[in-house]
This record gives structure tokens, C-alpha cells and sequence, in this order.
């Protein structure tokens, strides 16, 4: 077996672990059986998911064996955030999710029947278990192994306590939900090793004493780091809000420019943790990236990897294209009607109804110039452009020969400012 646990410090994935003397005697005792949790508290994971997929594959690769739970119980109680309480989805809905989220999960773990040393993951909903159990039988038989005393010093919990909010018991006994998991795994599957985030230490620590307790067997954990933004806003997010992996929800032109767009130390510092690139190949990513800022290197790394697991080569070679197309340097006309669609959303644009404006008009309408005299002023001085071509009379009106797939014209401004324009149908 690979020692993976190197492998995992080197990029920067363990935040905390139980005995790691013993977890790595036992990954390298012979093929493991590891689990993660997901709970279906939304329609989609989203960017923040993606370091847990990263420890859950590099531990696959090393020969383990994946189980992978989407929370039908759990999503229906939901984690306790610091802040306040969450909003109880219904039953239907979150079953909706749970469909979704494994089909969300397949890319990043499903392999080839015909691939060596590679195990396919394990699906478990924790529905099947936590459903059957009656109240008096939660009590009695998981309830009495928890201490207040020790669920009272998680983190959230004690942050809620000493709130105007307060916290409910359902979401108090969120704790011992995610522990019996741990313990139901151990026992239907042989799951030895629990992964999740940082902040859910307590939940990881509480499972295995579960295990301990009642089932006399030595498990372990290991848990990834908080990745924040050097700016001090939360990672994931961008100006329209989480960046999720449902292509439905965030295009994957958004996605890629998410990554693209990364602060350069962000991306130094998330490249290691992302990357499945060899060390050595990391190493000089970073090295040019700090020689040559301009480049973008590291950004053009991420988003090119990440976009591939994500949503597959084809949309990678999309989001590209887009991107290229957008500022000159390739054919607009080559782009399908979804990804021009999505590119020109995420840079800004408006609908016209009606007579087409002239261009000096559109450039206004599009925010590109502040004013007419503006907009006629950029067109003399040979700096606006519509679909890639340069305007030489501000006062023409795009043809209908003009009009890209989907209904757009695309304007631009000089070398970076663009924007989109719809005709309603």
C-alpha cells in the first residue's frame, strides 16, 4: 500500500487525526474501508464539498475501499450552524436532494469495472437505518453512551447556547444521529476511518467512542482544514453566491472563472490542497505563478483541472472557448447557445425588446459607458467592439445577420470590459 497519509500531509489535507501511529499501521495493514457523509440540507453540493472529494480519492487510489453516505436522516435535522437554526426542509424534498447529490458524487468516484487496484464506492443512505428506530429505543440503546457535558463543548453547540437564538434539542441531537452512523457503517460495512471538515471534529470524535462503547472496536478519523480567502470572505462564494457543483446552478463558465479569478496567494495556497498533479509539477506551478503573476498559472491550473473532474473535458474545452471567444481571440460563432448564454450572464448584459438600439446606444444600455457622447467617443477612438469586430459608426444598428446563438450580440470595450445583450423572443 501507498503511505497515503504522506501523501495527504504533503498537500496540506489533514487538519487533525486520531492516533495517527495506529491509522497508519492500519492503512497499511490492507485495503480499508473509509466513509464520508453529505447531508442534503440543498439541491447541490457545492465548491466547499470538493476537499473532502480529494481525501476520499486519494485514499481510493491508494487501494481503499469508499463508502459514501448522503444523509436522507441526517438532512432532515441538519448540522447546528453558530449562527442560527436551520430551515426543517420536507421529507419529500430532501429525498429529491439525496437522488441528486449521489448522482453528483458518481464522477468523483466511480471507476471502470476493469480497473486495477481501483475500488468502486459503497452508496448508503442513513434513512434505511434511523428510520426504524423507535424513540424509546434512540434513548435507550444509543442515547445513554453521550455525556451533555461533552456535546455541550462542540464548538456550534456552545456558540448557540450563549445566543439570543439558543438551540432546539433537534438540532442538539444532530451529534449522536451522525455517531450511530459510524457505528451502523462499522457493522454493515467494516468501515474503520471516518473523514470530514474540521469543524466537525466533535461529530467524528463522538463516533467513534459510539463505535468503542458499544462495539468494543478500535476506529479513526481524520479531518481536513478550514480553506479561507486571504480577503477574509468565505471560500466558495463568489458575487452571485455559492458556486455550486450543479452545472444547472453554477454554469461551468462561472466555475472555471471562479478558480480563474482566485486571489494569487488563494491560489498558491489552494493549489496543493486541489491538485492531483504530481508534487515536483505543483511545486513549479507555484514557483512561475510567483515569478510571473501576470501569467496566472496557478489559476489556470485549478480551473482547468477542477473544471475536468467536475463537469467533464467537454465543458472545460466550453468554458475555454468562452472565454477566449469573449475577448477576441476566437470565433464567436463557434459557441453553443448554453455557453454563450451562461459566459455573458456571469459578465453582465441586458435584454432589448423591440427596435434594436444603435451601438452607442447599446454600450450605454449596457453599462460599457456612462454616456451617448461616451459611447461615440470610445467608437472614434477605436476602442468598442460588437462580436469581436470594431465598430467604426456608433450610430449603426446590428442586423439581424448579426445576432449570436441564443439571441446575443456581444459588446466590448476595449481589451476586458464586456457585456452581453438578449433580444427577447
Amino acid at each position: 500500500m501507498n503511505d497515503v497519509i504522506d501523501d495527504l500531509h504533503r498537500r496540506g489535507l489533514i487538519a487533525q487525526s486520531t492516533d495517527e501511529a495506529a491509522l497508519r499501521a492500519h492503512l497499511a495493514e490492507g485495503p480499508v474501508a473509509y466513509y464520508a457523509g453529505f447531508d442534503p440540507t440543498a439541491q447541490s453540493l457545492h465548491v466547499g464539498h470538493l476537499l473532502q472529494f480529494m481525501v476520499l480519492r486519494a485514499l481510493q487510489r491508494a487501494g481503499h475501499q469508499p463508502v459514501v453516505l448522503v444523509g436522507g436522516a441526517t438532512g432532515l435535522i441538519g448540522d447546528p450552524r453558530p449562527s442560527s437554526e436551520r430551515q426543517l426542509n420536507d421529507r419529500e424534498t430532501v429525498a429529491g436532494w439525496v437522488e441528486r447529490i449521489r448522482e453528483q458524487v458518481a464522477p468523483f468516484l466511480d471507476v471502470p469495472a476493469e480497473t486495477e487496484g481501483l475500488r468502486g464506492p459503497v452508496y448508503v443512505n442513513n434513512l434505511e437505518w434511523t428510520a426504524p428506530v423507535s424513540a424509546i429505543d434512540f434513548l435507550r440503546d444509543i442515547g445513554k453512551h453521550f455525556r451533555v457535558s461533552q456535546m455541550l463543548a462542540k464548538e456550534a453547540v456552545s456558540a448557540r447556547l450563549n445566543s439570543e437564538a439558543g438551540i432546539s434539542y433537534t438540532e442538539f441531537s444532530y451529534q449522536i444521529l451522525q455517531a450511530n452512523d459510524y457505528r451502523e457503517l462499522h457493522r454493515r460495512h467494516g468501515v474503520t476511518l471516518q473523514t470530514g471538515g474540521s469543524d466537525q471534529w466533535g461529530n467524528l470524535t463522538a463516533g467513534i467512542d459510539l463505535v468503542r462503547r458499544t462495539e468494543g472496536a478500535k476506529v479513526h478519523a481524520l479531518s481536513t482544514p478550514l480553506v479561507t480567502k486571504s480577503d477574509g470572505t468565505k471560500f466558495g462564494k463568489s458575487e452571485g453566491g455559492a458556486v455550486w457543483l450543479d452545472p444547472s446552478l453554477t454554469s461551468p463558465y462561472a466555475f472555471f472563472q471562479f478558480w480563474l479569478n482566485a486571489d494569487d496567494g488563494d491560489a498558491r495556497s489552494w493549489l496543493p490542497l486541489y491538485s492531483e498533479r504530481p508534487a515536483e509539477e505543483v511545486e513549479a506551478l507555484i514557483a512561475e505563478s510567483i515569478e510571473r503573476p501576470a501569467a496566472r498559472t496557478a489559476q489556470r491550473a485549478l480551473a482547468e483541472e477542477l473544471t475536468a473532474l467536475v463537469h467533464g473535458p467537454e465543458q472545460l474545452r466550453q468554458a475555454e472557448a468562452a472565454g477566449r471567444a469573449l475577448f477576441g481571440r476566437d470565433d464567436l460563432t463557434a459557441l453553443g447557445a448554453d455557453t454563450l448564454a451562461a459566459a455573458l450572464q456571469e459578465a453582465g448584459s441586458v435584454t432589448v425588446d423591440g427596435e434594436t438600439p444603435s451601438v452607442a446606444q447599446l454600450l450605454q444600455l449596457t453599462g460599457l459607458v456612462g454616456s451617448l457622447s461616451e459611447a461615440r467617443r470610445t467608437v472614434k477612438e477605436g476602442g468598442a467592439y460588437l462580436n469581436n469586430d470594431r465598430v467604426t459608426d456608433g450610430d449603426a444598428v446590428p442586423g439581424d445577420d448579426a445576432w449570436l446563438a441564443g439571441g446575443w450580440l456581444v459588446l466590448r470595450r476595449g481589451k476586458r470590459s464586456v457585456a452581453g445583450v438578449r433580444r427577447s423572443s
